[in-house]
């Protein structure tokens, strides 16, 4: 009997080197798509922006920004086809535990009403909504609201 070696899961620091394999999620992942300038500024910045790859494929990212003992998740995405196959709990655990090292005892986030998928992933690891932000987001036909959302790191891990 053989073993199947399956490729090793690594979380890397995001570089400019990454920002096209990044954009090509982005611009699948969301209507209102992120930049390359909008990256490039959180790379020299100083955020904490990482990125996923399986044996060298790039299937996600996320860009954190730090302010005092508050972080704040900016944007974070998983390629189309490697949703729902735990990468996105991978990124989020990882910017979670980025953030705790940092300082931060808060972790706080927009997202789309109508992101259920996103929201069923933040639920599932303890996040509480606080808070509505009307028109926060560019939409088809108009704008969306954002949802708050905010998670005490001292709290249990998921």
């Amino acid at each position: 009997m053989s073993a199947v070696l399956e490729p090793a899961v690594e979380l890397l620091p995001m570089s400019e080197c990454d920002l096209d394999e990044v954009l090509r999620i982005e611009y699948r992942a969301y209507s209102h798509p992120w930049s390359r300038a909008n990256f490039a500024d959180s790379i020299t910045s100083g955020y904490s922006c990482w990125v996923c790859r399986i044996g060298g494929e790039l299937v996600g990212y996320y860009v954190l920004m730090m302010a005092v003992d508050e972080a704040h998740l900016l944007n974070v995405a998983v390629a189309e086809k490697r949703q729902g196959l735990g990468f996105g709990a991978r990124l989020l655990r990882q910017a979670m535990n980025t953030a705790r090292a940092a300082g931060a005892s808060t972790l706080l986030l927009e997202v789309r009403p109508s992101n259920e998928r996103a929201l069923a992933l933040y639920r599932h690891f303890g996040f509480r909504q606080i808070g509505v932000r009307r028109g926060y987001y560019p939409a088809i036909g108009g704008r969306e609201d954002a949802l708050v959302l905010t998670h005490k790191l001292e709290e249990a891990r998921a």
